[in-house]
């Protein structure tokens, strides 16, 4: 009794905010304008992005009136908020991190570690050689064992999965331009062990388009290889028919610098281009649906990430829709990847900071898998530390943040919906314009794409040089006493010798007469029993074929498609490469540029200025010596003329300048004529006409572009 009496006394009273008035809209834009000072309230206070979206400073109850979408329910209609209507509640999102080992033994050892720990997919990278179909013995150098594994033989792939559930598991593998090869040695493995072919899950896929845009040439042609996807599609609907077997990829675009609206588009145009394809080929619509998966990279905008994902939703369904497919078809499989682009080589810890935002705009945006790539994926091949890491993102993501728990924790926001709302607007204008012009393919072959994607590319550089938008260790804040993260060496001579002789093993152990045999009948195929590709691959495996064999076969006497590729870049590789010229001249001759600062007046005279253009000579790792300055023109010039630099900047306040600054050059200049002499900050008119009459070279301020400053500098020097 005494308890619940002094519950009365502590219950909490009702509030309510009526004493305070409801703020409009202008309301608040005076009071922003009085905060700005007088800057222009319109430059400073929407935002434009590469998407072309400009967003508002402030969204509010009326930005949702005229939207309908947000008014469904998840698994509904539009999809929209989300494919499934229990979230992530019935089915968490797949934990797919892929491991990046160069032998079929390292590859195993690995991915049992990742499962173990909590991954739940069986996804391995495949090298470049691997995945154009070419076995070791005729692979380039350059294209063995870069990115990930080397296979060859049956034998190879059974190393690889030796001892691994895999009905237990998801597959989330990805094959290149073709999967018959490795989908016939999957198939082989599982009849080998007694596994049910029913019941293997996610995707063993083939990207053909996707793999033209970012090498620019496949070996066949298109026509060939829509023939190879019918018979992968037929072959899963029959036998694997919870496997996916295409990939919509849109990673070259993302690596290419492209935007978000394009990367929405050009995967619904190349998704149109596989379904058409399909269906002229006697698969229809609910089946393609059922065998495809989406992939995209997350960029650095979080929000826009979000609506991204939210607004291909939409797009897929309403294609599927107009197609006639049904309900379930309308359902997109959407997997997605934390993004290399935005990786630095440099101060890389920050990729962590990177891929939890990215990976958390992914799970608010809704996906079916999702691999957070480690932070040193740009610099080496992962360790188990950094692996670890990357893995622990999701992990704590499900298990410690409750992720799992709400179902579209973005529906219903006044900024996210308004957002998503104009996104696929754009996406879908931008869509049906390529298809206007006959598609995905066309675009590629006219250049259109490309020319799309280096446009983006070169803003994004801009920004990036004139530090519009900083990348932390990189284009600002510098660590100078950072030492980049050790590389371990790869005997690649040894491991093509391992990989030689594994081939070689299995040339003598196989019948050479059945084998030309069985290649014969490959090369001689028709298209007329779909699914019979992939049998008949799966027995030349048997007999002893290789996959670059059956690759070959496969070609036959096919003409080859030819676009300009999309090369993959990231938006730091520019300044990484100044810094690296540095430490590469330093390293050999002993010697840098160097840079003195005229400091002028007491230490909260200049320290401002003197920060600044520290940080800014230091993205290239230029050597900066300061002082805590000079009282006299006379002293700071001997000072910079005893330092025997390189460059002088002069650091003070704009109310010193006029008396201060053309001094301190015209002293410089007289001694050293050629010694450079910048001033840090943005002089006025007249206080540039006053320097450059003295002899002023330069002006350091936040309008700079800092990389062509310090690119222009190192060639001075003689870097290159």
């Amino acid at each position: 009794m005494e308890q619940e009496k002094n519950m009365e006394q502590l219950a909490i009273p009702e509030i309510n905010f009526d004493e305070f008035e409801p703020t409009s809209y202008e309301t608040w834009k005076e009071e922003a304008i009085a905060a700005l000072k007088g800057a222009d309230f319109d430059k400073s206070m929407f935002t434009k992005t590469y998407e072309g979206i400009t967003l508002d400073p402030i969204y509010l109850p009326k930005d949702l009136e005229q939207l309908t979408h947000p008014k469904t329910y998840p698994g509904e209609a539009s999809n929209l908020r989300g494919a499934d209507a229990s979230g992530y509640i019935a089915k968490p999102w797949t934990i797919a991190q892929q491991c990046d080992g160069k032998t079929p033994s390292e590859v195993n050892a690995i991915e049992k570690r990742e499962l173990l720990k909590g991954t739940t997919a069986i996804s391995f990278v495949l090298d470049t050689a691997t995945r154009k179909g070419i076995d070791v013995k005729d692979a380039e150098a350059a294209e063995f064992a870069d990115q990930g594994v080397s296979l060859s033989t049956l034998a190879d792939l059974a190393v690889a999965l030796d001892d691994i559930d895999l009905e237990g598991n998801e597959l989330s593998l990805y094959a290149g331009a073709s999967n018959i090869a490795l989908l016939a040695a999957v198939a082989a493995i599982c009849k080998k062990r007694g596994c049910e072919l029913k019941k293997l899950t996610g995707a063993l896929a083939a990207d053909p388009i996707g793999e033209l845009a970012a090498d620019g040439k496949l070996p066949r042609s298109m026509d060939e290889y829509y023939d190879e996807m019918a018979h992968s599609i037929a072959w899963a609907e029959k036998n694997a028919p919870e496997l996916r077997t295409v990939i919509v990829d849109t990673d070259v675009y993302h690596d290419g610098g492209g935007n978000d609206i394009q990367e929405a588009a050009y995967a619904m145009s190349t998704a149109i281009a596989y379904l058409k394809a399909m269906e002229r080929r006697g698969i229809d619509v609910d089946t393609f649906c059922k065998h495809v998966r989406f992939h995209f990279s997350l960029g650095a905008n979080f929000f826009m990430e979000i609506a991204k994902l939210r607004s291909v939703k939409m797009m897929w369904a309403q294609i599927v829709e107009a197609c006639g497919g049904s309900e379930a078809a309308k359902k997109i499989n959407l997997f997605v990847s934390t993004s290399t682009f935005t990786q630095t080589k440099y101060d890389p810890y920050v990729n962590l900071l990177r891929a939890a935002s990215q990976s958390f705009s992914a799970v608010v945006g809704g996906i079916n898998g999702m691999f957070v790539k480690p932070f040193d994926h740009v610099i080496r091949p992962s360790d188990e530390f950094s692996r670890r890491i990357a893995r622990n993102i999701q992990i704590m993501l499900q298990h410690e943040f409750n992720f799992l728990q709400p179902v579209d924790p973005a529906g219903g926001s006044w900024y996210i919906e308004p957002l998503t709302e104009e996104f696929t607007e754009k996406a879908w204008a931008k869509f049906q314009d390529i298809e206007a012009h006959g598609g995905i393919l066309a675009a590629l072959e006219n250049g259109k794409v490309q020319a799309a994607v280096k446009e983006i590319l070169a803003d994004r550089f801009k920004n990036l040089a004139t530090r519009k938008e900083r990348a932390v260790g990189n284009n600002m804040y510098p660590n100078m006493t950072e030492e980049l993260l050790e590389v371990p060496a790869v005997d690649f001579a040894k491991l093509r010798a391992e990989r030689m002789a594994a081939l070689e093993a299995n040339e003598a152990d196989r019948d050479t007469q059945a084998v030309i045999e069985v290649l014969k009948e490959v090369y001689q195929s028709d298209a007329s029993e779909k699914g019979s590709l992939v049998e008949l691959a799966e027995k030349a495996l048997l007999k002893g074929a290789t996959m670059g064999e059956i690759s070959e076969a496969l070609s036959g006497e096919s003409h080859s498609i030819n676009v300009e590729a999309i090369l993959p870049h990231r938006w730091t590789e520019r300044y990484e490469e100044l810094r690296q010229r540095t430490a590469d001249f330093k390293a050999k001759t002993g010697e840098n540029v160097k840079i003195f600062l005229a400091n002028m007046g007491p230490i909260p005279q200049h320290k401002a200025r003197a920060d600044f253009v520290t940080s800014f000579m230091q993205v290239a790792e230029f050597d900066v010596i300061t002082n805590n300055g000079f009282s006299t023109v006379e002293e700071a010039v001997q000072a910079t003329l005893d330092a025997d630099a390189d460059v002088a900047i002069v650091c003070s306040t704009d109310a010193t300048y006029p008396e201060l600054a053309p001094a301190v050059t015209k002293g410089i200049k007289a001694v050293k004529p050629n010694m450079k002499v910048f001033l840090a900050g943005a002089p006025s008119k007249e206080l540039k006409e006053i320097c450059d009459a003295a002899g002023m070279d330069d002006y350091i301020s936040v309008k700079s572009n800092c990389y062509e400053t310090l690119l222009g500098m190192q060639k001075e020097r003689g870097m290159f």
